[in-house]
């Protein structure tokens, strides 16, 4: 238990800096800018379109569809292999189960919304990033929603209860040799703000149950703070218009 201070000097409870913006592709419906530290995702949203092929059509819905893509050279680790990967396509149908809930497409039947999600640069946080963009995008787009989506990861990193853990805290062993052994772990959560019911818990590694709740309510504060920042670039972006 030696990790006692975190490698960027942030208390445990604070974020990276953030930078988001709406309205960043001007031929898409809708689109966003979520920056947290090092990892950026740009989201786009086209539609509702006319679902193909016609199998897939559901004459009561539209069907929202999500794509999640890491730039190559976006990592901090290795390069990223180009194309579609096992990895993307479970982060896709991850976005799309956090957003579902939110998303009423019940006035598109036979149709599609198509979330892309590019990541020029990454440094932890992906999938958190990538639902908070998309969700920011979605609402710029007009689509019909019940209200927003926020995500964050927190988790334990050695024996301290963190927010928004960065690539180094993901991977402190290789960081800290005197970290070397000790558990890490990562739990990407995304909650609807008004609600505070989750559309995502995941987890990478282990942890006690109190230790579980501890991160949870910290990841609750720390949800607050990215849903102002969604609302600031809705405003900011309408007030212009």
């Amino acid at each position: 238990m030696v990790y006692r201070k975190r490698f960027d000097g942030r208390t445990d409870e604070e974020l990276r800096p953030m930078e988001v913006k709406a309205n960043v592709i001007p031929n898409a419906a809708g689109s966003a800018s979520f920056k947290i530290g090092k990892t950026w995702a740009i989201a786009a949203v086209y539609g509702p379109r006319e679902l193909y092929p016609k199998f897939l059509q559901d004459p009561k819905k539209g069907l929202l569809r999500c794509h999640y893509n890491m730039l190559p050279f976006s990592g901090s680790g290795e390069r990223m292999r180009p194309g579609t990967s096992r990895r993307g396509q479970e982060i896709a149908m991850v976005m799309t189960k956090a957003l579902e809930p939110v998303v009423d497409l019940s006035a598109f039947p036979n149709a599609v919304v198509d979330v892309f999600v590019e990541l020029p640069q990454t440094d932890a946080g992906t999938r958190c990033a990538a639902i908070s963009a998309a969700s920011i995008a979605l609402a710029e787009a007009g689509i019909p929603m019940k209200d927003m989506v926020s995500a964050v990861a927190v988790g334990k990193v050695d024996n301290k209860i963190v927010a928004d853990l960065d690539y180094m805290e993901e991977h402190v062993d290789e960081f800290n040799p005197e970290s070397k052994g000790q558990p890490v772990s990562d739990i990407p959560i995304a909650v609807i703000h008004n609600t505070k019911e989750l559309t995502l818990l995941q987890m990478d590694g282990e942890i006690s149950k109190d230790d579980l709740l501890s991160a949870l309510r910290l990841g609750q504060k720390a949800i607050e703070q990215i849903y102002q920042l969604q609302k600031k670039a809705l405003k900011e972006r309408f007030v212009k218009e």
